[in-house]
């Protein structure tokens, strides 16, 4: 049994539930975001043992860079950027990437701070208080900003964030 808790905050959780368990075999994929733990079950190969697949799996969703554009529910300070209560953030892996009044204009900044040289494939998962043509506005302005990367829009559906994109 392969548990991916695609939150930074379960890890810890899903680690001691599966020292919980006597009569399976148990292992906690440490992902810490949706598309992380995607690319983890994408790169599962039924052919490997269980370890070599833990391994695979960790390997590869090591690759992805995760953004999420949510709005603040308070006026705060975080990582140098003063952030007023319903601006937009885009949330990276490891902190703010973009703060403004624009969501489409957050959600392409945050793209911005995340793609290198070595990315291929930007993955948009638009939210359930996002419009479909939104997201194809955004996919399509992606596309144009980084001809060199496919660009994949996907509903999610899901709640809070309007966005959850990942680059690898």
């Amino acid at each position: 049994i392969y548990i991916l808790p695609n939150n930074k905050n379960i890890i810890l959780a899903a680690e001691q539930a599966k020292s919980l368990v006597e009569d399976k075999k148990i292992f906690v994929v440490p992902s810490r975001t949706v598309p992380q733990g995607i690319a983890a079950l994408i790169n599962f190969l039924p052919d490997l043992s269980p370890e070599e697949n833990l391994e695979n799996m960790t390997s590869e969703m090591g690759r992805i860079h995760t953004g999420q554009i949510t709005y603040a529910v308070r006026n705060t300070n975080i990582d140098g950027m003063e952030i007023h209560e319903g601006d937009m953030m885009g949330i990276g892996d490891h902190g703010i990437l973009a703060v403004g009044k624009d969501r489409m204009e957050v959600a392409k900044e945050t793209v911005a701070q995340m793609v290198d040289d070595e990315s291929e494939v930007i993955s948009i998962y638009y939210g359930a208080d996002t419009e479909e043509a939104e997201a194809e506005e955004l996919a399509t302005a992606l596309e144009e900003a980084y001809p060199d990367c496919d660009v994949e829009l996907n509903a999610g559906g899901q709640p809070i964030y309007y966005y959850v994109i990942s680059v690898e």
